[in-house]
């Protein structure tokens, strides 16, 4: 069997618990107006882009008179920023990166979002330096649950999707991966962990439960799906 040359993560709700902060902020703009977003309704979107589901748009279908949109916005955004800017890489992210290093792996990320958000989070966070490459929205035609991102990074990365491993926290990142050919584990956060998951290779509580060499060598082996 080919030998794991690379790992490509997911970003949101993987490497940063980004989806809380986002959630959150919306659900207080819908308080603001007397209303409640469900989280089952918002988990629609997670991982993908918010063509399934666009919280503004179905805040304007609920209430009765024109919203102000851009102050809306500008409340929304201050504050998700307020938590997002003291928030840490998620568990067992640095020493995941900082492994694949030592082993001489290729690294990249592959988002559905946009490349400013991505990058300047990884700046923020000090970890842009360990990624060969930065794959987002920006930089395909179609997010996941399509294969681009995934085969984009591939491509950057110069390996095989047998030679890569992809670590998501979502059902539509695990959807793409898969779709792209790459054995893929599962790390649900906050917001996924209630998410079907069945596609997964295998299933992760976080990523310190289990060391990356032995996840590496579990792909290489191409044993049965499983939970863990």
């Amino acid at each position: 069997m080919p030998r794991i040359r690379a790992v490509i993560l997911d970003f949101d709700g993987l490497i940063l618990d980004t989806e809380s902060p986002v959630y959150e902020a919306w659900c207080q703009i819908y308080l603001d107006h007397g209303l409640e977003l469900p989280r089952e309704k918002w988990s629609e979107g997670i991982g993908t882009d918010r063509a399934g589901f666009d919280p503004l748009a179905h805040l304007r279908s609920l209430v009765t008179s024109p919203l102000e949109e851009s102050g809306l916005q500008r409340r929304r955004r201050q504050i998700r920023d307020r938590t997002l800017e003291s928030l840490p890489p998620m568990v067992g992210v640095i020493d995941c990166l900082d492994r694949a290093r030592e082993r001489g792996l290729g690294l990249a990320v592959a988002s559905s979002s946009p490349s400013e958000w991505v990058r300047g989070h990884l700046e923020r966070l000090r970890l842009l330096h360990l990624l060969d490459a930065v794959v987002t929205e920006d930089d395909v035609s179609a997010v996941k649950p399509a294969p681009d991102l995934y085969l984009k990074a591939l491509s950057v990365l110069g390996v095989g999707p047998h030679e890569s491993i992809a670590l998501e926290d979502s059902p539509h990142g695990v959807a793409s991966a898969v779709a792209a050919g790459v054995y893929c584990i599962a790390v649900p956060g906050p917001m996924t962990a209630d998410l079907d998951f069945r596609h997964a290779n295998r299933v992760l509580r976080s990523l310190a439960e289990v060391p990356l060499d032995e996840l590496i060598l579990q792909a290489e082996e191409r044993t049965s799906p499983r939970e863990g």
